[in-house]
């Protein structure tokens, strides 16, 4: 372990929570020749800070073998499984292992490059692309598509919980939106593929200004938590799938700080510097 730690690393209980769920290596390939707590630590790194892969610092592994680690469990699933196991684990901890409710909402973010499906939100003004997530009724990850900006929110919506059902949700029955959701093909879609009963939750009629909805503010917060990882301030990633799992890892490291949260810092006591009288 290095000397002086970055705020994002993996603290030691952080770690025992998070090793059993790294996947095995692989029999008849070449030994890792790097630490996975470290290849780790600068993921999140890169997450937290919002710097390029190139811009790692030189105390982790090379960027390029940190890289290949990211790709290869976005492409197989792992962050998505490692989430969905932490996620089980909190709400177990806080004494709600059910859920049974769950909430749907969007958020448009400007893109910086040249990348797949980018489109216009017309709505907000927006060119870039549309992250699509479900939270559970504590505000928890459970599902994340990106799509381009200037899809609807209820065509994606399909996509979203086709992903959610991957995980055992047998008690889930109600599914909170807004009116963009209040889509007929939408709830066809519902009624045939799933139980989930949808609940449109609107604003009073004729309210203009800023109120907290119940139900609804509990998305906006997992959104807010979310953008306090630099790399989700706009989406800097050339695939959907990579956005996607930036999220998820975003999601990962704050139910590992819910587990097993960092021991605040000692207070260093203040020592008021006394001047030396001058001789008369």
């Amino acid at each position: 372990m290095r000397s002086n730690p970055y705020p994002s690393d993996l603290t030691d209980e952080q770690w025992a929570i998070l090793e059993p769920l790294i996947p095995p290596e692989k029999q008849n390939c070449r030994p890792r020749k790097h630490a996975i707590r470290e290849v780790l630590n600068a993921i999140f790194y890169l997450n937290r800070e919002g710097c390029t892969w190139r811009a790692l610092p030189r105390d982790f592994p090379p960027w390029k073998t940190v890289y290949n680690w990211f790709a290869a469990w976005r492409d197989d699933g792992t962050w998505a499984i490692i989430q969905e196991t932490l996620r089980q684990q909190v709400r177990e901890r806080a004494g709600r292992p059910a859920t049974h409710t769950a909430r749907i909402d969007s958020q448009s973010v400007k893109t910086t490059g040249p990348g797949e499906q980018q489109g216009c939100d017309g709505g907000k003004k927006v060119h870039g692309r549309k992250r699509h997530i479900v939270v559970d009724s504590m505000g928890l990850l459970l599902a994340v598509v990106v799509t381009a900006a200037n899809v609807d929110d209820a065509r994606a919506a399909s996509v979203l919980l086709e992903n959610m059902r991957a995980h055992d949700l047998p008690n889930l029955g109600i599914l909170y939106a807004d009116s963009k959701y209040h889509n007929h093909a939408f709830e066809d879609w519902l009624a045939e593929n799933t139980d989930y009963e949808l609940r449109v939750v609107s604003r009073p009629q004729g309210e203009t200004r800023f109120i907290l909805l119940p139900k609804r503010w509990v998305v906006e917060r997992t959104f807010a938590w979310l953008g306090r990882y630099r790399r989700n301030s706009k989406d800097y990633e050339v695939l959907t799938k990579s956005s996607e799992a930036m999220v998820e890892i975003s999601s990962l490291h704050l139910l590992l700080k819910r587990l097993a949260p960092k021991q605040p810092c000692q207070k260093f006591a203040f020592k008021p510097h006394h001047h030396r009288r001058k001789a008369a």
